[in-house]
């Protein structure tokens, strides 16, 4: 995918000069690792995110969980705070995971 920004002159000097630091072999890899840094350490982005994406049926509840890095109960508590409706249904392998977690929170080992 390529996306397109504008960028204040410094932070564009900035970027332009990030490969010769030796710290990054192009502005793409900085790019990303900027990118995973910030939601690493913003858990209100990444939950806004995961929602965001569960509303627009991009994703599903199992992946919204794991994007927001929470459980499935708290991932259906936050879409409930948002006023998002869920969604009904999802793969075989989406109710597996979240039947083996529901179990996990129980304290009973999956079958």
């Amino acid at each position: 995918m390529t996306v397109s920004f504008t960028l204040p002159p410094l932070m564009k000097k900035e970027l332009d000069v990030v490969a010769s630091t030796g710290y990054y072999d192009n502005k793409s890899e900085f790019i990303r690792d900027a990118i995973r840094t910030l939601l690493a350490a913003r858990r209100d982005v990444r939950s806004a995110l995961a929602c965001a994406l569960y509303d627009r049926e991009e994703i599903s509840l199992g992946k919204a969980s794991e994007i927001a890095d929470v459980n499935i109960e708290e991932m259906k508590r936050m879409l409930h705070e948002r006023g998002i409706a869920r969604k009904v249904g999802g793969s075989a392998e989406e109710m597996e995971r979240t039947a083996k977690e529901v179990m996990e929170q129980i304290g009973r080992k999956p079958i």
